[in-house]
């Protein structure tokens, strides 16, 4: 089983010759590739729907369709694979009517087997730059990643690793606090993957009784215990060509992480009370919020299966290092819970996102949806204002949230009244006060005007948890103007 390997590609060669069509599959498969093979365009077709080639290398004609009805069929895909055209009776007629319907090379009989060998790897090397740059372009787009939203640095790194790491075979281990999304991070994985249209199973290890999780993980043969009255394949054979979760492996039993590691080195398990092995192609993805090396220096977690799964590391970042991410998330939520009413979905107020953003949000993107579901069930207008938000987060009263806002809560029904001086996007007396005003003097001397503005921004960062888009807001300037003041040393 390969596991720091790229998968290689897989080919489907469609010719009815079983002579070249043999030729074809022992020259490609030394090459490296994978190899499907067809003498028709009806059997190319099940292939294709069962195992979605990256490539199609087809005789033109053929018995029953020809192969330019089977490139047809292949441009029609979401994914389209690349596709190259064989034909013994070669012109360029045929040529340039094969390359506008689509196909990617066109090559002539009698084949000679190095122009083969540079055309598949060109048209596969062509056919991945486009899925790359389309990919990009879809979450340049709308910041969506396969479920994830963000356009912040750090998600934008972690959605390049996850296309870096996704083709390969290796063990992944995924860490960041709770809520952030690590089980979105291992569907992500496996969309990217060759293994997309193939199972992906998650399994929560701190929810599975320990005395359970070995027959629950690797089956077992019927009688193989008291209450064993029926064999039981287990979640590595139902994941078998695909994905296997293994989300809180850090609850995971000491002895079931001994066998864990051992399907990692040989790929095949062992079902309870069974008197043989099963082969099983499985991509191994582990998830947990604890600090896995802390856990073996504490004897918790066995120091190998670490090693094994440290492979590929992914870290997911916490909510409040992802900055303007909050702005982006915050909309898709409340237009979603909003669809799921029934009714149009209110606009969140400059001071709601104010106080979205001065909060740190310590179960992540979770408790920030839990925390817009609420306020959208609340809300009975067009605004989504700060009094609709739990009251744990008005209770951070940042100086960014505008003067205008009633203080009425619909549910704890709290009294009427301006929650914030007008200000008009200033930062409020009342909330200079509250956290300690601006000093003006040092020491008994008036501190010189260009000091003071650098400490004025330092300050306004400081009170907006760092947040440069709000900082430049309250300031009355430009992000581009406060980042120059940033470089100035500020």
């Amino acid at each position: 089983m390969k596991t720091h390997e790229e998968m290689p590609a897989r080919i489907l060669v469609v010719e009815d010759d079983a002579g070249l069509r043999e030729l074809l599959r022992n020259e490609l498969e030394d090459a490296g590739y994978r190899l499907d093979t067809a003498a028709d365009c009806a059997a190319a077709r099940k292939l294709i729907a069962s195992g979605r080639p990256d490539l199609v290398v087809s005789d033109l004609r053929l018995p029953g369709d020809s192969g330019r009805e089977l490139l047809e069929h292949c441009r029609s895909m979401e994914a389209p694979p690349g596709f190259i055209m064989i034909t013994a009776f070669g012109t360029v007629e045929q040529a340039v009517a094969a390359l506008k319907a689509g196909a990617d090379d066109f090559l002539t009989k009698p084949l000679r087997l190095d122009h083969l060998r540079l055309a598949v790897a060109r048209v596969l090397e062509a056919r991945a730059l486009r899925l790359q740059l389309s990919r990009f372009r879809s979450l340049l787009a709308d910041g969506d990643f396969h479920g994830m939203i963000g356009r912040s640095a750090p998600m934008r790194h972690l959605f390049a690793a996850i296309r870096q790491i996704a083709p390969l075979n290796g063990p992944v281990v995924i860490t960041g606090e709770s809520g952030v999304g690590k089980e979105l991070v291992a569907r992500a994985l496996h969309a990217e993957s060759r293994r997309a249209d193939e199972p992906f199973v998650p399994v929560n290890c701190a929810a599975m009784p320990a005395e359970l999780m070995e027959s629950e993980l690797f089956g077992h043969a019927k009688g193989a215990f008291t209450g064993a009255v029926q064999q039981r394949a287990g979640l590595f054979v139902e994941a078998d060509g695909g994905t296997l979760l293994l989300d809180e492996i850090g609850e995971m039993p000491l002895d079931t992480q001994a066998k864990l590691l051992r399907v990692l080195e040989n790929g095949s398990i062992r079902p309870l009370g069974a008197d043989r092995e099963i082969r099983v192609d499985v991509r191994l993805v582990a998830a947990t919020n604890r600090n896995l090396e802390a856990e073996v220096a504490a004897g918790r977690f066995r120091k190998d299966l670490f090693f094994r799964l440290e492979t590929f590391p992914l870290v997911v970042p916490p909510l409040r290092d992802r900055g303007d991410d909050v702005d982006l998330l915050a909309a898709r939520f409340v237009a979603r819970f909003a669809a799921l009413a029934g009714r149009p979905a209110p606009t969140l107020t400059e001071a709601s996102l104010a106080l979205l953003n001065a909060y740190p949000f310590p179960g992540n993107v979770r408790e920030l949806a839990n925390a817009l579901e609420r306020a959208t069930a609340f809300c009975d207008g067009r605004e989504l204002r700060p009094a609709h938000l739990p009251e744990r987060i008005r209770r951070r009263r940042p100086s960014s949230a505008l003067a205008d806002e009633p203080r009425r809560d619909p549910v704890n029904g709290l009294a009427d009244g301006p929650a914030h001086d007008p200000a008009s996007g200033a930062l409020s007396a009342s909330d200079a006060l509250h956290d300690g005003a601006f000093p003006l003097l040092e020491g008994n001397e008036p501190v010189p005007l260009a000091a003071l503005e650098r400490r004025y921004i330092r300050w306004v960062l400081d009170r907006v948890g760092g947040n440069k888009r709000r900082a430049a807001e309250l300031l009355g300037i430009g992000r581009r103007t406060l980042y120059r003041r940033l470089d100035e040393g500020v």
